[in-house]
């Protein structure tokens, strides 16, 4: 698609906007997590862009669409990189548009933030939290994922507890979208209109400019928990996650044979106990505490943020979510995971079923949130990988049992969440990007239509 490309010439139309086209630095920002799984790193091994793109701003964002367009070049977004399904990784080549540069906060008014589409979100939450305000939720990668790269590859994450998941209506409330066409728009998405680009992976718009909803910001102890018996942890998170009374922003579980690989808290661990996460409100540690001991748990590590700070110790939210997956990884180079949802009411019963039938090969780590306003049991077990055969056979049984997967081994928008693709992602990538370029590859419902 861009082997007659004359990138000297198409770097230099685009004026003072920093461009890279180094072969080793190009491929490394071509890269995401995407080796978290076995399966992509087999596939997208040898994915590269040919340019890497810096805007500053949103002009220079529309100068790159507009060039690109007249070439017919394909852009794909990029913002932290820290995504895990090779959304931000170039299909087909072209230019990898690096996002970071846009990374303006403004001032929090009324509880809504606005804010650059590179802005990393640990810096949000730290120049928001002396004024008193915090995200509403984040991934494990605060530190160094970006907001947009949030918006547009994430669905939840911590503060998911009380907030739900990031399409639920109140939380994204606004996003300044340049198109791809031969002179690009910025429209101004509203509301649930923000849904059309929210998981859409940079397929359908670029997104610049976001506008969210905060919460009010609250003091939080970060602790870790112990128990002998990984039921026991389980009926116990799930009774904080249900107690509206004790104010939290992280609820997890992970079975001794996951924790073992969190080698910065063994010292507090006994070999074969599973371990709790969680983000606790200063108010709340008594009940917490009180709920542990009757619950037969103990607290291994208990800390303020101030201490976390002060020490460099691993906060609790970054043995969490993905990250759970990343420690494993750096102890053992065969494991990989799943994303799915255990069936309600009585999800507990599920998982201990799976837990029984596979053992030591699906470690099990969830994660408690809420969906439509009810507790759910999210989950990001570990798996032993042995052969794809073998990972997609215990897939499909866990479908079968009526567990809901997210599958993390495809780079198919549609084929990891939705299964189905959704008519107004699909509508917007018409009207915003008539050509394909964005992010191709990515979106089957496109491919498809484009076959046709």
């Amino acid at each position: 698609m861009t082997e007659t490309i004359d990138w000297a010439e198409f770097a230099a139309s685009l004026g003072a906007i920093p461009t890279e086209t180094d072969r080793a630095l190009v491929r490394q920002k071509s890269r995401d997590f995407y080796w978290y799984s076995p399966v992509l790193k087999q596939q997208l091994r040898g994915v590269s862009g040919d340019i890497v793109v810096a805007p500053r701003d949103e002009a220079d964002v529309i100068t790159v669409m507009r060039e690109c367009v007249r070439r017919s070049i394909p852009i794909t977004p990029r913002g932290g990189g820290t995504g895990n399904y090779g959304q931000a990784m170039p299909l087909h080549g072209g230019v990898v548009l690096d996002l970071i540069g846009l990374n303006t906060i403004h001032p929090v008014f009324d509880g809504v933030l606005r804010v650059g589409t590179g802005a990393k979100l640990g810096e949000i939450e730290a120049r928001c939290k002396p004024l008193g305000w915090e995200l509403r939720m984040f991934p494990s990668t605060r530190r160094t994922a970006t907001i947009g790269g949030f918006v547009a590859g994430g669905s939840g994450g911590i503060g998911s507890i009380n907030f739900g998941q990031m399409r639920e209506a109140g939380t994204l409330l606004g996003a300044r979208v340049v198109t791809m066409e031969a002179e690009p728009r910025v429209l101004q998405l509203r509301g649930a209109e923000v849904n059309r680009v929210h998981h859409a992976y940079g397929t359908n718009g670029i997104i610049v400019e976001l506008e969210i909803a905060m919460a009010p910001a609250q003091s939080w102890l970060d602790y870790a928990v112990a128990f002998r018996d990984f039921a026991d942890l389980a009926r116990f998170c799930d009774t904080i996650a249900r107690a509206d009374g004790i104010a939290k922003r992280l609820v997890t579980a992970v079975d001794a044979g996951g924790a073992a690989y969190f080698k910065p808290l063994q010292e507090a661990l006994t070999p074969g106990e599973s371990v709790g996460l969680f983000l606790i409100a200063t108010q709340s540690c008594k009940p917490f505490e009180d709920a542990l001991a009757r619950a037969g748990g103990r607290i291994a590590r208990k800390l303020t943020e101030a201490e976390v700070e002060a020490t460099g110790a691993v906060p609790a939210f970054e043995f969490t979510w993905n990250h759970t997956t990343l420690h494993a990884l750096k102890v053992d180079k065969e494991i990989t995971y799943l994303q799915s949802r255990f069936p309600g009411p009585d999800y507990l019963a599920s998982v201990a079923k799976a837990m029984a039938d596979y053992g030591d090969e699906v470690p099990m780590h969830l994660e408690f949130i809420r969906v439509d306003g009810e507790v759910a049991c999210a989950a990001l077990p570990l798996v032993r990988y042995t052969t794809e055969a073998r990972l997609r056979a215990i897939i499909a049984d866990f479908e079968s049992r009526g567990i809901t997967i997210f599958d993390p081994h495809t780079y198919v928008l549609e084929d990891g969440g939705m299964k189905t693709t959704d008519p107004e992602q699909l509508a917007f990538k018409r009207h915003a990007d008539p050509l394909g370029l964005l992010n191709p590859g990515k979106m089957r419902g496109w491919d498809e239509v484009s076959a046709a």
